[in-house]
């Protein structure tokens, strides 16, 4: 069964993210009624410390050297998470953006999978090498500030070039945005943010 995996990286229940990908996966349900929806909520998901064993399990497979039992036990907890990401035909990943980036939930589930053997390799000839087969990638990205159409009040959007980028490093380079924002403020602003994020969801969603 193919699958959508969807990354819920807010941990409020009124999140304008979570609201925008509940939009899209109705769509997507309407189009694909036959898919699974993997639905992976990072405040609830166990997911190690990136520290101590794991760490340590990391630069154990740079020097290619082997593990120690807790450092096999910690990074089986990574092959679990990449796994789970790799295996999804398409992703979903909605998030708000916390000082300018992304909240430090989903940079911990970025730092456990992207790991040597599991989502890129080093070559000495070609430098850095994905190991993930691209596929369409949807970010879902809320913030207080209007990013989408420059009203951001001098405020820089550096969690849009940093997703970008830690996904291409690892081998998806399908991958659109959709802004909303902003979230906070007057409330005729967050509601036309709010309709237009939707329109473009439920649109994607028909076609993704």
């Amino acid at each position: 069964m193919p699958k959508l995996l969807h990354l819920s990286c807010s941990p409020r229940p009124d999140s304008e993210s979570s609201a925008g990908a509940q939009v899209f996966i109705e769509g997507f349900r309407q189009v694909h009624p036959d898919w699974d929806i993997d639905v992976v909520d990072l405040w609830r998901e166990r997911m190690p410390d990136f520290a101590g064993p794991i760490l340590e399990a990391k630069y154990a497979r740079m020097n290619g050297t082997g593990f120690s039992d807790p450092q096999r036990d910690s990074f089986a907890e990574a092959e679990r998470l990449a796994l789970r990401f790799s295996l999804a035909d398409r992703v979903l990943i909605s998030t708000p953006m916390w000082n300018f980036n992304i909240p430090y939930k989903l940079k911990q589930f970025i730092d456990v999978i992207v790991q040597p053997g599991l989502t890129f390799r080093f070559d000495p000839s070609q430098g850095y090498v994905p190991l993930l087969k691209d596929r369409p990638t949807l970010v879902v990205l809320a913030s207080g500030s209007d990013f989408s159409t420059g009203m951001n009040r001098g405020r820089i959007d550096m969690a849009t070039p940093y997703l970008r980028e830690v996904l291409r490093f690892i081998g998806i380079n399908d991958v659109r945005f959709v802004a909303i924002g902003p979230t906070t403020g007057p409330s005729q602003p967050i509601r036309d943010a709010r309709d237009r994020a939707s329109k473009r969801l439920a649109a994607m969603a028909a076609r993704f």
